[in-house]
């Protein structure tokens, strides 16, 4: 049986059963002066050219390769990136997939789990309105739930992301990574254990676990934001808190300017495409809710590109 823990060795674990389903995504060096900003060494780890734009499938494939699928197949529920991988890893294992969205989700998110052949249902007007209604339809189908955040096996799969960046040779010092639900912030947290600064970086109008850790818990919070169909859980997830208060080192928050303008001078330093959460992180530098020191190495994850917003100036 798969052992239901998050550490190292199964993120080891889940890394060699997802391998052969998922890319090895690009790290490209940059100095901050070409952004306009502090001249320090940053890595940029480009997640977005994953399978079906983000970080997602990582988790998706986790749980299908290690838990028991039903003949009901698997649902979901999503603001549009988890929903999209579970399509994707899906129709690449042949099975069923029923994925509940939200109003809110994105026309290229849409796009991208009906051209994986999911069955798509749009349900309330955000992610925990298509959560409960997906839970209501799974308790009557059998289907397996998918959850986006609240899953071990979705953690560890995307712990492997961590563990990808190590293995290829970039040596940092911090890492700043954009939060939902936090399974993503948790799993490559869990993977580095303290060996780099883990920094989260959230939007103002979506605040989850900077709240929690006020609060010491998980706790609801408001859910607004540019970047609403990929970071604006009602909360944080409970499984991924206990390591976020161990390993991560401190919570920024965003303005949607700044996510606007980091997804701009993604486009015109590096032509590269990212939606408003992958590009949330990078935002922490260009607002200076994140300072680095002098000669600090730091690595902004790049973790989605699902937009059809193309037209920056």
């Amino acid at each position: 049986m798969f052992e239901k823990t998050i550490n190292r060795g199964r993120i080891t674990e889940v890394e060699r059963l997802i391998r052969p389903h998922i890319r090895r995504t690009p790290v490209i060096q940059a100095n901050g002066a070409d952004f306009g900003i502090d001249p320090i060494d940053l890595y940029l780890k480009l997640e977005l050219f994953q399978h079906s734009g983000s970080f997602k499938p990582r988790g998706a494939f986790t749980n299908f390769l290690t838990r028991e699928i039903p003949a009901a197949g698997v649902v979901a529920a999503s603001g549009g990136n988890h929903g999209a991988a579970v399509a994707f890893a899906a129709m690449k294992l042949g099975i069923r997939a029923k994925i509940f969205v939200p109003r809110i989700t994105s026309p290229a998110k849409i796009e991208r789990m009906r051209e994986y052949g999911a069955d798509l249902v749009i349900s309330g007007e955000r992610y925990a309105d298509a959560l409960e209604t997906s839970e209501e339809w799974g308790a009557q189908s059998g289907a397996l739930p998918i959850h986006a955040y609240e899953q071990i096996e979705t953690i560890l799969g995307q712990g492997t992301l961590g563990l990808e960046l190590e293995s290829q040779g970039i040596e940092i010092d911090t890492l700043l990574v954009a939060v939902g639900g936090g399974g993503l912030i948790g799993g490559i947290a869990a993977w580095f254990a303290g060996k780099i600064k883990i920094v989260a970086v959230e939007p103002e109008g979506a605040p989850s676990l900077y709240r929690a850790l006020e609060a010491g818990r998980p706790v609801d919070t408001e859910a607004g934001s540019i970047a609403a169909d990929s970071l604006a859980p009602r909360r944080v997830g409970e499984l991924m808190f206990p390591i976020a208060k161990q390993y991560v080192h401190h919570t920024v928050l965003v303005t949607d300017d700044g996510i606007r303008r980091s997804q701009e001078i993604l486009w015109k330093v590096m032509r590269i495409v990212s939606e408003p959460g992958g590009a949330a992180a990078f935002a922490a530098l260009f607002e200076h809710r994140y300072q680095p020191q002098p000669q600090e190495r730091v690595g902004v994850l790049v973790c989605g590109g699902n937009t059809t917003a193309v037209n920056f100036k």
